[in-house]
């Protein structure tokens, strides 16, 4: 860049009332969320934005939407955002759905929360037959608006519960973005997850695995052969996990990326 151009931006980047105004309440990247919310609106909706923004809002429930792996998903209030580390599981999960032996594989997404990566799974996987389960109605609500264009259904129910009976002995992969957080430590997360996430999508339980538990002993009965079940759990946590799947009769391996600081159990049917 010139220096006389160099001149002639910066201050008009030093006199951008948003950024400084997002900058002024901790925004990190605040020149990048000014840009993704002047695409969003302009004028007094803009402005409005940036209000709720600057007040603790997490961005995504401001701009109305997320991204996970390349796929940009709608995000209601209160609805937990998929956050980047859950690639690893889509990736997974993804490379087992195409590997299934039936023609048409069928993924659960349970604890869907806005149903990103059951719908990640499946655009990448092709044709499945897709169903998401969450205890939440309003994320319910939000991942049928996401899976509508793939052709998945979601329902509110707690875990399988929420599965029809005739999925019993099919599914060939379960994802499960469960909470794994130990409830004593739900306390230390960000206020933007404390404050604007449901704490039934952040709080694991004392140690952080009961929903992780749950799912692997729930869903054991409802895998195909081969079948697998795909959790995301703490580098620490993974002992106890891979535990757990030995104890619902699943066989257990570890899947890591350091990179994403994201680690998921694999669970399979024996």
């Amino acid at each position: 860049m010139h220096a006389d151009d160099e001149t002639r931006i910066l201050p008009s980047q030093a006199d951008d009332g948003v950024v400084r105004r997002l900058r002024a309440a901790g925004c990190v990247f605040a020149e990048d969320e000014a840009r993704l919310l002047r695409a969003q609106a302009d004028g007094d909706l803009l402005d409005a934005l940036v209000t709720r923004r600057v007040a603790g809002e997490p961005l995504e429930h401001v701009l109305g939407w997320a991204e996970l792996a390349g796929v940009r998903v709608v995000v209601a209030p209160g609805v937990f955002v998929p956050r980047r580390r859950t690639t690893l599981m889509v990736e997974e999960a993804t490379r087992l759905a195409r590997a299934a032996t039936a023609p048409r594989p069928v993924v659960v997404d349970l604890c869907c929360g806005t149903g990103a990566v059951g719908l990640v799974v499946a655009l990448r996987t092709g044709d499945v037959e897709l169903h998401a389960v969450d205890v939440d109605p309003a994320a319910v609500r939000c991942a049928q608006d996401n899976l509508a264009r793939v052709g998945g259904r979601a329902r509110t129910g707690d875990l399988t519960a929420g599965l029809p009976h005739e999925l019993r002995g099919r599914v060939d992969v379960v994802v499960a973005n469960v909470p794994y957080v130990p409830t004593d430590e739900v306390r230390l997360l960000p206020p933007e997850s404390r404050l604007h996430e449901p704490v039934t999508a952040v709080d694991g339980g004392p140690d952080g695995l009961g929903l992780v538990r749950r799912v692997l002993s729930e869903a054991a009965s409802w895998l195909a052969r081969p079948g697998h079940v795909l959790v995301e759990v703490a580098a620490h946590q993974v002992p106890d996990a891979e535990q757990a799947a030995r104890a619902a009769d699943l066989v257990p391996r570890t899947v890591r990326d350091d990179d994403l600081d994201a680690v998921v159990l694999v669970a399979s049917a024996r």
